[in-house]
């Protein structure tokens, strides 16, 4: 063995192994928590413009349920694309689907089984279940009807429904 390589063995073998400190370990973690945090804050503002594709109305009829699963003088609401869609079972008309956005300032409505009135909680507005039109209140149009049929025992709504 020369001169030279022994040297260099010798140096190899006093260099301590690289090891992190524990400042470079602290200043480490508080980089990534600075990310993972500014990530966090910046994650809805970047899905705000880019939502989900929601369609505002669907193509295709949207399942409610069994032709059964709704008892007369009851509804139920569904989701129906952006927005959500109400079904009642009128005791005079039968089955009848509507939009459940108020049209006076877009607030979502309810079924009010003890008065049988679609109600808008937002401005007192009332809607009459076998047509969608306005009972009272402030709202200026009749609620947008869904078409709605049965196929095979099951409720669709929407599409070519």
């Amino acid at each position: 063995m020369s001169n030279q390589d022994h040297n260099q063995a010798a140096q190899h073998m006093q260099e301590p192994e690289a090891r992190l400190s524990r400042r470079g370990f602290l200043t480490t973690l508080q980089g990534f928590l600075a990310a993972v945090g500014v990530t966090a804050l910046f994650a809805p503002v970047i899905a705000f413009f880019w939502p989900a594709k929601l369609e505002e109305t669907p193509s295709d009829p949207v399942p409610v349920g069994d032709k059964d699963s709704i008892a007369p003088g009851d509804a139920q609401t569904v989701r129906f694309g952006r927005y959500p869609a109400i079904v009642i079972n009128t005791p005079g008309k039968g089955l009848v689907a509507y939009s459940a956005v108020c049209t006076h300032f877009a607030c979502l409505v309810a079924w009010d089984p003890e008065a049988q009135v679609l109600a808008c909680p937002c401005h007192e507005g009332y809607f009459d279940p076998s047509d969608g039109s306005v009972i009272s209140g402030p709202p200026p149009a009749p609620l947008e009807s869904i078409p709605l049929k049965i196929t095979d025992g099951t409720i669709f709504i929407g599409g070519e429904a």
